[in-house]
């Protein structure tokens, strides 16, 4: 879930500080949990900051280098696989990642992971026959 917006954080702050509303009676009328009101404006007594904090977790292991050369990669070879652009970052760069790493940051940068259709032998045969007798020759 996303963090609530500095305006609506601040709206909550001034209703409160007005007067003449509880933090459970705010919680309603906004419709958040009478635990985010309380954090809220404990947050703010004792920081008067408003901003969400960090959320934990990783760091992202691709920087932005990285990014542009999978870009670049996938623009120049649109059919690579993720195991050989697992490769090439390796060999470029010296560091290995995963396949679902790459999947995750080709979806955040809008790339696509679909290959191109290989049309069967067979449909091209009957093609190249239809066209010879449309034209008349062989």
């Amino acid at each position: 879930m996303k963090a609530y917006s500095l305006d609506f954080r601040q709206k909550i702050i001034d209703l409160y500080e007005k007067g003449g509303i509880s933090q459970r009676q705010l919680a309603r009328r906004f419709c958040v949990a009478t635990s985010f009101v309380t954090k809220i404006l404990k947050q703010h007594k004792e920081t008067g900051e408003l901003s969400p904090k960090p959320r934990p977790g990783r760091p992202r292991k691709l920087k932005s280098e990285h990014l542009t050369t999978i870009q670049t990669l996938i623009e120049a070879q649109p059919d690579l696989l993720l195991s050989e652009l697992s490769e090439s970052l390796d060999q470029q760069f010296g560091m290995s990642v995963s396949q679902s790493t790459l999947s995750r940051t080709m979806k955040r940068l809008g790339l696509s992971r679909k290959k191109k259709a290989f049309t069967p032998v067979k449909k091209q045969v009957i093609e190249s026959k239809m066209r010879e007798c449309n034209t008349g020759t062989k």
